[in-house]
């Protein structure tokens, strides 16, 4: 493969996905919501984590997947992580600081 099929930490993009574990997880969902064990399935949902302060843009955080659990009624924010950034690790700790979610990492 050449240089730019792959990511940094190794994870190989297949199809839409950033890695073949999120696309398997992907396939994992879609089953899922098929069976109605989750419904209303997004991908790459966005989150403002700091607003804009001129000439600063905004900071966002990107889940790979949100969905909610029919049994529970529970909204769940989803990112599969193959490795663990510190920029993931504080994106993690603003979501829960300005939004109250608890990112789930699979």
């Amino acid at each position: 493969m050449g240089r730019f099929n792959t990511h940094k930490y190794g994870a190989v993009r297949t199809g839409k996905y950033a890695s073949k574990k999120e696309a398997k997880r992907a396939g994992e969902l879609a089953f899922m919501r098929d069976l109605a064990i989750i419904s209303d399935l997004e991908e790459q949902v966005k989150f403002e984590i700091i607003p804009a302060c001129p000439p600063n843009r905004a900071a966002h955080y990107v889940a790979d997947f949100c969905y909610v659990d029919c049994a529970t009624g529970e909204r769940i924010t989803e990112d599969v992580k193959g490795y663990r950034t510190s920029e993931f690790v504080l994106k993690k700790k603003l979501m829960r600081y300005v939004h109250g979610i608890d990112i789930v990492e699979v």
